[in-house]
């Protein structure tokens, strides 16, 4: 495979094709994401200009994940609150800070894997999720926390999230809740 430095170089060409450099083949944006799943590093290039595109065409997969299946992974609470921290005083934490966020989440799925294969054994998750599932949720309420303890140490003069902003949250909590009943009760069946 030819790489630049270690990273597949994929080429964005005014067509909107993508262009694997390293198995001289084109590729969607599926296959991006699957590469990513897979852990394979790579740089987007715009062909003609040869800019580091590498960004938004990250984006745009999410984007397109976001709005194929249904299955939302960033609440709309999040994305207010991410929106807000644009051209905020803040805009230059936020990036590292939920770096290192996704970072110790992936650490703690891995750790809550080895716990559910310690406490159902070896087969597909057990018979009851509920415990792995309330893991999660505890995991994600305590993530919220902390974002936002961090932003409100380095904006101290910050209100508290407004009432109905809490009520949003809750209710994103709450679709999640009923998300994961689904899944348990789809798994149930099987």
């Amino acid at each position: 495979m030819a790489k630049n430095d270690g990273q597949i170089v994929i080429k964005k060409y005014a067509n909107r094709r993508l262009y694997n450099t390293g198995t001289s083949t084109y590729v969607t944006l599926e296959d991006l994401a699957e590469m990513v799943k897979k852990g394979e590093d790579f740089t987007v290039q715009d062909a003609k200009s040869g800019d580091d595109i590498t960004h938004s065409v990250l984006t745009q997969i999410i984007f397109e994940q976001e709005s194929k299946t249904g299955n939302t992974l960033l609440p709309i609470s999040f994305l207010r609150q991410l929106i807000t921290y644009y051209g905020d005083q803040m805009q230059m934490v936020v990036p590292s800070f939920l770096e290192h966020s996704m970072r110790a989440f992936t650490e703690q799925q891995s750790q809550m894997r080895e716990q559910v294969t310690r406490a159902f054994g070896e087969t597909p998750i057990g018979k009851n999720l509920q415990l792995p599932m309330q893991m999660v949720e505890d995991q994600v309420r305590r993530n919220t926390e902390m974002f936002q303890q961090a932003m409100q140490m380095f904006s101290p003069f910050m209100t508290p999230p407004a009432k109905e902003s809490r009520k949003a949250e809750a209710k994103d909590i709450d679709e999640l809740k009923e998300q994961l009943r689904a899944l348990q009760n789809k798994l149930d069946n099987l």
